[in-house]
């Protein structure tokens, strides 16, 4: 759920929609909604405030969704004004441009984080998450209930929605290994319960079509000893905070090409590791990571990323695709 968009496309979304004044269409939106919405909206709010990166121009218009119901009725509504919309989770995976968003950016987070036991059958336990609650609360819910099979979430930024859409995973272990089914819903509003075994997972990506939106998972956990797995979540917390940069980042930005060496492998060996463009660098420490050193803007880590782009291709005949996504630009890649 990291980035959803509807109604309009992104390359149209890049020429400074989001002014100071309430967008022509509010008037309209707060007709609509009043009869069954009454939720608050935040107009004209800096998109930096909710992306892991701490970049991004002001966004028209946010909104914070608490439930299935809810949303679903949101998306109803925008539908029929024909307003342009996106859906975001935590903002661990997005990089939104300088000039900002129009529209209608629906932010699923902690109002939008349930977490249910459903069913147990022996030692195998059913939790229903609802996508915006973050993986990291998740992990230690988990570790309280002692039921193992998350562990390799441990340290993984974003939400559940987000990590349900890209099939997140680490150490050899994915997101869709201990799913048993995904709420979807589309950009009507409408929404259905899929098994697994109906979805084509693959690495990062659930096979969806563009538009559908995960808006809650059924997890198959084990009962297992509190002690083993808090234990096991620490130690793959302390590995990642060995390779993995303490500035402000998306986390991996390019995904892995399907063979040969990873993303992170080509950037190191084209010699861009500390390559800097405006106050975005390629991280010292992990080459896949681009980094916001404090001052960058979107453009700068546009800029990076063009130029990593650039030389890799040049150097190895690979062209790295971003594995964040891109809000508000034309142009996602070379």
């Amino acid at each position: 759920m990291e980035s959803v968009v509807f109604g309009l496309d992104e390359s149209s979304m890049s020429e400074g929609y989001a002014s100071c004044a309430l967008p022509v269409w509010a008037a309209a939106f707060n007709d609509e909604m009043i009869d069954f919405w009454s939720g608050e909206v935040l107009w004209n709010h800096d998109m930096a405030n909710f992306t892991t990166y701490r970049v991004g121009g002001k966004a028209e218009a946010i909104i914070f969704p608490t439930g299935i119901n809810e949303l679903a009725q949101l998306l109803k509504g925008i539908k029929r004004l024909n307003i342009p919309c996106r859906l975001i989770g935590g903002g661990s995976n997005i990089l939104v441009a300088d000039e900002g968003l129009c529209g209608i950016t629906l932010i699923v987070g902690r109002r939008f984080a349930n977490i249910e036991v459903i069913k147990e059958v022996a030692d195998r336990v059913y939790v229903k998450v609802e996508a915006g609650c973050s993986l990291g609360r998740l992990v230690a819910w988990c570790i309280e209930q002692g039921l193992s099979g998350l562990e390799f979430a441990a340290g993984i930024p974003g939400t559940v929605g987000g990590a349900l859409v890209m099939n997140a995973g680490a150490w050899g272990s994915e997101i869709s290994q201990v799913l048993t089914s995904v709420t979807v819903m589309d950009e009507n509003g409408d929404y259905v319960v899929k098994d697994i075994d109906n979805f084509h997972y693959s690495y990062r990506s659930w096979g969806e079509p563009t538009g559908r939106i995960a808006v809650e998972g059924v997890f198959h956990l084990l009962r297992a000893d509190k002690v083993a797995i808090k234990k096991a979540c620490q130690q793959l917390v302390a590995n990642r905070k060995q390779c993995q940069p303490k500035e402000a980042s998306c986390g991996s930005f390019f995904k892995n090409p399907e063979h040969g060496k990873s993303a992170g492998q080509l950037i190191d060996e084209a010699g861009l590791k500390g390559a800097r463009f405006g106050g975005a660098m390629v991280s010292p420490l992990h080459a896949n990571f681009l980094v916001n050193t404090g001052d960058a803007s979107a453009h700068d880590l546009i800029g990076l990323m063009k130029l990593v782009q650039g030389e890799v291709k040049k150097k190895f005949g690979v062209l790295l695709v971003p594995e964040v996504k891109l809000l508000g630009f034309g142009v996602n890649t070379l």
